[in-house]
């Protein structure tokens, strides 16, 4: 195909697809205070019930990896946005904590196929060498989902109502699931698929190769963590810390979006360009590591004057594991690619939804104050996950992972 082609056909419609798992990953930091006063959930419920959606994702990204080898991506992303919009219409509908956790998992089981599905057609479409420059590209668009989840939910729901926000949201889901069948490549992969107990057994095999566990811990805290904090728990902290009104969060909620869709595009440039200099993407993934790490600290020790400054560089910079994909999946091979970028996205998902829902607990641990929620419950929860990913980076420089033989 050509490159316009690729572009509008295997690219763009799963774009599109995961702008709405963003957004419906994020919504509840907006979302929050509505859930909260209609069903008076503690901090550990609230918690639990917006990991639910990272639960479910991860849980089938196992099998994921599996049909997306053998049924490629436009089948198997169309037919789950279709159970991620029966997840919004629930949603809307439940009457109670039970029926809003088993609404969110079950959208999260929709959505567990949003970045999987376009990294496949991208390893399907894309040459090697452009191919983390299109997985970042993509990975803006979910950022997009971010913006959107911002003030412009906030501007819906106090229009509308959260519940019919949900249902709107529906609705947009499956006119994404409808473009996608109709403009994605009919043959979206281009190898005749292995038999189905091959596939398994090849998956079992990745999991087991120590390329994978060297690098997952890193990838998966780091990336996790920035899931877990951003689409959830920055909302409150704003107000909570920094004692903001709800307009004011949404606001900063924004600012922090805009951040993460420049900042992961960004990345994606920077890396195309350095690799024309020999300069690899893991590389340029550990140096913006770093920064990362330096902005988790500022706010666990909450710096007054450079705080938000911090929070920005958190939302640009806490999703560069996307530079490790395709390198990933390249030494696996391409035609494993589906399965590959499935494991490394089970860890990072695992990470998320742990991170989500042990931030709330350690929080609820600590007395509320006036504002809300304890400011010394959010930096002790937020510094252990800190220190997790710091062990992860000094467990990967223990045998950095281009040292290792890819499996056979």
């Amino acid at each position: 195909m050509t490159p316009a082609r690729i572009l509008f056909t295997a690219l763009l419609p799963f774009a599109a697809g995961y702008l709405m798992s963003y957004l419906l990953r994020a919504v509840n930091a907006v979302v929050a205070p509505d859930l909260v006063r209609d069903f008076g959930l503690s901090p550990g419920e609230l918690g639990l019930l917006t990991a639910a959606y990272l639960a479910a994702f991860a849980l089938f990204q196992l099998p994921l990896g599996v049909l997306l080898d053998r049924y490629g991506p436009r089948k198997v992303q169309a037919g789950l946005l279709g159970i991620a919009a029966l997840g919004c219409f629930g949603f809307a509908l439940a009457p109670d904590f039970l029926g809003l956790f088993a609404a969110r998992a079950v959208i999260g089981l929709g959505f567990s196929a949003g970045l999987m599905a376009s990294y496949k057609s991208s390893a399907t479409w894309v040459p090697l060498e452009r191919r983390s420059l299109a997985n970042t590209a993509i990975m803006s668009a979910g950022a997009l989902g971010v913006v959107v989840a911002t003030e412009p939910t906030e501007y819906l729901v106090a229009l509308i109502g959260w519940r019919q926000a949900f249902l709107v949201f529906g609705v947009v889901i499956l006119l994404a699931a409808l473009l996608i069948l109709a403009a994605a490549p009919r043959r979206d992969t281009n190898t005749a698929p292995a038999p189905l107990r091959l596939q398994v057994l090849q998956m079992l095999a990745i999991l087991k190769t120590p390329l994978f566990w060297r690098i997952a811990p890193l990838l998966g805290l780091t990336s996790g963590v920035q899931i877990g904090i951003q689409t959830l728990w920055a909302g409150p902290w704003l107000r909570d810390v920094t004692g903001f009104s709800r307009e004011e969060v949404a606001r900063h909620l924004l600012y922090m979006a805009v951040a993460f869709m420049i900042g992961i595009l960004s990345v994606g440039v920077i890396a195309d360009r350095l690799g024309r200099r020999g300069i690899g993407p893991l590389q340029v993934m550990l140096g913006f590591n770093l920064l990362y790490f330096i902005a988790q600290a500022v706010i666990v020790l909450r710096l007054e004057q450079v705080m938000f400054p911090a929070w920005l560089v958190v939302a640009a910079f806490g999703q560069v594991a996307v530079l490790a994909f395709p390198w990933f999946a390249a030494r696996i091979g391409r035609e494993l690619a589906g399965r590959a970028n499935a494991t490394l996205n089970f860890a990072l998902f695992l990470c998320a939804f742990l991170s989500q829902y042990l931030v709330g607990f350690i929080i609820g641990l600590f007395p509320a104050t006036s504002r809300g929620y304890s400011p010394e419950g959010y930096s002790w929860a937020l510094g252990l996950c800190l220190a997790a990913q710091l062990l992860a980076f000094l467990w990967y420089w223990a045998s950095p992972p281009h040292r290792e033989k890819a499996p056979p």
